[in-house]
């Protein structure tokens, strides 16, 4: 191949490359605003404090903040934000760690668990009908496909 070809080719590559990611981003955003606006207009919740409460949900014990706030990608204050909120709003319960009694642990208190689950009912059934529009081997293939491209993010980075 010529320099030439060889650069159209790359061009091209890197043109797929870009629009693959936009189409990510978009449709990743769309999905997330959507789910957002369910929560907000159904049970008066922001994604963050639902995908918080989802940490708490499956977790066997309690979580130390610490470790919440490595779990969901965001800052120590932005945790404490949050399970603040939450314990006011009598969902959350926060209490000192038995082996660092300087740190605190979080749990769904069972009030917020009763919410979390009829919340995770209704959140199951808006993805699944967000991508209604494609066949059972269409989303299995998509998620292949996703694995893979997460795959090769993660060796790339």
């Amino acid at each position: 191949m010529d320099a030439v070809n060889r650069a159209v080719v790359e061009a091209r590559d890197e043109a797929d490359a870009l629009r693959l990611w936009l189409r990510l981003f978009a449709t990743a955003n769309r999905v997330e605003g959507e789910l957002s606006r369910r929560l907000r207009s159904e049970f008066s919740m922001t994604l963050p404090r639902f995908d918080l409460m989802a940490q708490l949900a499956k977790a066997p014990e309690p979580i130390a903040l610490g470790e919440l706030s490595r779990r969901l990608m965001v800052t120590n204050g932005n945790v404490t934000g949050l399970v603040d909120r939450l314990v006011d709003d009598g969902l959350v319960e926060r209490r000192v760690a038995k082996e660092d009694r300087r740190s605190a642990v979080v749990s769904l208190t069972s009030a917020g668990r009763a919410l979390f689950d009829t919340m995770a009912k209704a959140h199951r059934g808006w993805v699944e009908g967000l991508f209604a529009g494609l066949d059972d081997a269409s989303r299995a293939a998509l998620s292949t496909l996703l694995k893979e491209a997460r795959t090769s993010v993660e060796e790339a980075t």
